[in-house]
């Protein structure tokens, strides 16, 4: 039977929830700030390609475990499971202190990925709390703990700088996941205190009656939906901060403020998307959310570069004999030909500020004086340089855009999930948790070896660009097929 409507106990659920969950995401995200910290200080020798693995380690855990932790919350309800998380990912966090080589660092990683399964938790344990139609704000507010990947990326730089006296003490990041440790635990006791237990209709369901919904095509797509608006978020919320420390030469604190920018907003505003997927329906709200996403996928794509190319040349307009040469002229014979000079500086660096690219131009010399030259030989060949800076500025307004849209998206996916499966939202959800967390596991790696390949941080924003207009043309194909039934059709059927 459903609620009629929402009560104080529901608000305080629904605040632990977003509490817990905001702490589970913080640690989940640990390794964006803390493997980028080892690296970059050569403390432990990864490259592109480690630190992909090291990102995404934690993230398929998280992922892979989100279906059989949905299930359990909807069979023994939300309580009991999410207080166990808390507990068990405290130990891995605290043994990643001792971590000495890549093997034990993927290995504690593995285990306090678990934390990424409160989502999977949080969802179902909150839409047993309210009625339908407030649903979809309730799990956007409960969504904004996406936010604790700011927190971490906020507060973990300034955390290593202090705890390794600037770098003088470089083995004082091992107190960092002790801290962490500490935190879940203390959650933990919360949640078990203050928490009150509440199970789903479907409790009573055997396995085989829950796991029904994942023979429908509607579950991997919405799970696709999920691989780029929150699979991708995750991903982004480590990667931008070895993104910002290589491309913009900036300090880890500041990537790690400018990374918590892009992930602080996508959190907060998943609320909003809720709220908006509850007014004017999840399709609509992710049609806009996907076209966007490729809009400025597309824009992110140019990456900072010099180009040098053939330019306007000088060619003798009458045979004779090089007289002279100048940075200003060649003259042959009595003709002079005027020269554009070389400028004495060449623009670049970020200090510039500049917003689009920027054009330089110049002649040199092909010949030398006592050469004899026929019409229309070149006697200096043009050279055009062009900088794109790829402003910091604008590269971060246009990240934070991008986060914030993929939060409201992230939102109207779940929205869809308690209109179509409302006794299986903690199956369903896992599920799509599960094809969303993949993303943010194999992102990371596929960034490394992007980047490895082809020379390019950019290379990841073409990734996103192909993601994002299979996504659009999926969803699109679907709904003309929608039309031609009549309204209400796919939600009944």
């Amino acid at each position: 039977m459903e609620m009629e409507r929402a009560t104080y106990k529901s608000h305080l659920m629904l605040g632990l929830n977003t509490i817990a969950f905001t702490f589970c995401f913080a640690a989940w995200m640990l390794n964006g700030v803390l493997v980028t910290f080892l690296a970059s200080n050569q403390i432990f020798k990864w490259g592109p390609i480690e630190i992909g693995w090291l990102l995404g380690i934690p993230v398929l855990t998280g992922s892979i475990f989100r279906l059989p932790v949905g299930i359990l919350t909807d069979k023994y309800g939300g309580k009991p499971v999410f207080a166990s998380i808390l507990f068990f990912c405290a130990l891995p966090l605290f043994l990643l202190s001792y971590a000495n080589d890549f093997l034990s660092f993927a290995l504690c990683s593995f285990g306090f990925g678990m934390a990424g399964t409160g989502f999977s938790v949080g969802i179902a344990y909150t839409s047993v709390w309210y009625p339908k139609r407030n649903q979809g704000t309730a799990l956007g507010i409960f969504g904004a703990g996406n936010a604790g990947a700011a927190l971490t990326t906020l507060i973990g730089p300034s955390l290593l700088n202090n705890l390794t006296s600037n770098g003088t003490n470089p083995e004082g990041w091992r107190t960092l996941p002790i801290i962490y440790a500490a935190v879940m635990i203390i959650m933990g006791l919360i949640f078990v205190f203050f928490a009150q237990n509440k199970k789903a209709q479907a409790q009573s369901k055997k396995l085989r009656e829950l796991l029904q919904p994942l023979k429908q095509a509607r579950v991997w797509r919405f799970g696709l939906y999920y691989f780029l608006v929150f699979g991708c978020f995750v991903a982004f919320a480590q990667w931008l901060v070895p993104y910002f420390v290589n491309v913009y030469f900036v300090s880890l604190v500041t990537a790690g403020i400018l990374a918590s920018t892009f992930s602080f907003p996508s959190g907060v505003i998943r609320a909003f998307g809720g709220w908006m997927s509850d007014r004017w329906g999840a399709r609509k709200v992710l049609y806009w959310v996907l076209g966007t996403s490729v809009l400025f996928s597309f824009l992110l794509i140019i990456p900072k570069m010099v180009i040098y190319s053939p330019g306007r040349g000088v060619m003798a307009r009458i045979p004779g004999e090089i007289n002279s040469i100048t940075s200003e002229a060649i003259t042959v014979g009595e003709q002079s030909y005027p020269l554009r000079p070389k400028p004495e500086h060449l623009i670049d660096g970020d200090e510039q500020g500049l917003v689009f690219p920027t054009k330089q131009m110049w002649n040199e010399p092909m010949v030398k004086v006592g050469d004899k030259v026929k019409k229309n030989e070149l006697l200096a060949k043009g050279v055009t340089r062009i900088y794109f800076q790829a402003n910091v500025w604008i590269f971060a307004i246009f990240v934070i855009l991008l986060g914030s849209i993929w939060g409201v998206g992230k939102a109207a996916v779940y929205k869809y999930i308690p209109d179509y499966f409302p006794n299986e939202v903690g199956v369903v959800g896992g599920m799509v948790g599960v094809l969303g967390g993949l993303g943010g596991f194999f992102c990371p790696i596929i960034f490394g070896y992007l980047l490895e390949w082809t020379g390019l941080w950019t290379s990841c924003w073409m990734f996103m660009l192909i993601i994002s207009v299979i996504c659009l043309f999926w969803m699109h194909r679907v709904v003309v097929g929608l039309t031609k039934y009549p309204a209400g059709f796919d939600s009944k059927h």
